[in-house]
């Protein structure tokens, strides 16, 4: 392993460029822009969730007193509506109709579902909702099908915590909140560059030797599925003044952090080598499969600004690991999200694997749950760094420790499970 660094050696570098870019500044966005957002502090509910005593059935509204001997007859006095305004009092002796979600009126406690009714006395030929008695066929216990005030969420308790990347769900507890608006971490600003003369955009027409650029597409949805956002990106043929220029916008574009990809190996038109070599950016060999060349280090601009730049390998699965080992978990960090659950989790491996001693192996793999409900992955068929076919099948990443030089069926690994959220 002679020459080459350890993943979590280099891991900890690429944490301490970002660290260096210090806490997260704060903003205020309404509900609308808070999807994909990271939550700043506590989200605190001013209501109570319900903020109201509620039918957790369509059927009849009762004093559960009433109904102890049932089957019993009682006369409908009124209806309750899942709408604006407070029912009035039930007397004893009496029920009303309510519909899901209506408030409970006072003195009623429990709640008879419109199945165990049927219409009762005249008019019920008529059909239920016109009948002046309803017959309640079974007893009802105090509280059932009622929704308490504060069952869900007392007012002045904590809906949301800090550090939580916003998805629809968790806008929906704040929209029941009554809160129109969030206090965010904002969002780090990336540029993006792939490299290498045969990329051309998705959807161009190909030439002789060129093929379709999945790395950038790649890195800057990571990027946008992590939290942050894309300022700049761009595709930079082999040509150095090129590759500099488009760094030149990306701190143009405030760019708080660049990552590239490919131009970072040993051949003759590595061109991200070429241009940044003795400019504060170390390449490196790390003790890793795939993703074995990279680059860090800061890069500093006209005006003396200096910017986290990680260079990443060229083939695409190797660009996606190290994405996933090195740069993703230091996003997370600097933007204070809370600890990922799906990191490095065990799961039995179904068919073996070899590896190469010395270095830290990151294979593509499909976890499932086995029916005893533990994890188990089976390895896809393609390993190599260029089957990104077989990438898109994964699921997970499976390791395999630098002296491991072969795993059998029936070994546990770990693993980390891919497009999860935390």
């Amino acid at each position: 392993m002679a020459g080459r660094i350890p993943v979590d050696e280099h891991a900890a570098f690429v944490r301490s460029l970002l660290a260096g870019l210090g806490a997260r500044p704060t903003e205020r966005v309404v509900l609308a822009d808070a999807l994909g957002r990271i939550t700043a502090s506590p989200v605190e509910s001013p209501l109570a969730l319900p903020p109201f005593r509620n039918s957790q059935m369509d059927g009849f509204a009762v004093r559960a007193a009433d109904v102890a001997d049932a089957p019993v007859s009682l006369p409908v006095v009124g209806e309750v509506a899942a709408a604006a305004g407070s029912p009035s009092p039930l007397e004893p002796g009496t029920t009303v109709r309510i519909m899901t979600g209506a408030q409970v009126p006072e003195g009623a406690d429990a709640i008879v579902p419109v199945e165990d009714t049927e219409p009762d006395g005249p008019g019920a030929a008529g059909g239920g909702a016109d009948a002046p008695r309803v017959r309640v066929l079974r007893p009802r216990a105090t509280g059932e099908y009622v929704r308490e005030a504060g069952s869900d969420l007392a007012a002045g308790a904590d809906v949301l915590p800090p550090g939580l990347r916003l998805a629809s769900r968790h806008l929906a507890a704040v929209a029941a909140s009554g809160l129109t608006e969030l206090l965010v971490r904002e969002r780090v600003r990336v540029a993006v560059v792939s490299t290498v003369s045969e990329l051309v955009p998705p959807g161009a027409e190909l030439g002789p030797g060129e093929i379709p650029d999945a790395n950038g597409v790649a890195l800057a949805a990571a990027v946008r599925a992590v939290g942050a956002v894309v300022v700049h990106e761009a595709r930079v043929r082999d040509d150095v003044g090129r590759l500099r220029h488009e760094l030149d916008a990306a701190r143009d574009a405030d760019a708080e952090l660049v990552i590239t990809s490919g131009g970072v190996s040993m051949g003759a038109y590595d061109v991200v080598k070429s241009a940044l070599r003795g400019e504060g950016i170390d390449f490196v060999k790390v003790a890793m499969q795939p993703g074995k060349p990279q680059g860090y280090g800061l890069l500093t601009g006209p005006n003396g600004k200096r910017v986290p730049l990680f260079a990443l390998p060229g083939n695409p699965v190797s660009s996606f690991v190290s994405f996933e080992v090195f740069v993703r978990p230091a996003l997370r960090r600097l933007m204070r999200l809370t600890p990922e659950k799906r990191r490095l989790r065990p799961a039995t491996l179904i068919t073996g694997v070899e590896s190469f001693g010395g270095r830290r192996q990151f294979g593509r793999a499909v976890v499932s749950r086995s029916a005893e409900g533990t994890l188990v992955a089976v390895p896809v068929a393609g390993q190599g760094s260029h089957f990104v076919a077989d990438l898109s099948r994964a699921n997970s990443l499976f390791v395999v420790p630098e002296e491991v030089t072969e795993l059998v069926a029936g070994e546990v690994v770990d693993v980390l499970v891919l497009d999860k959220e935390a």
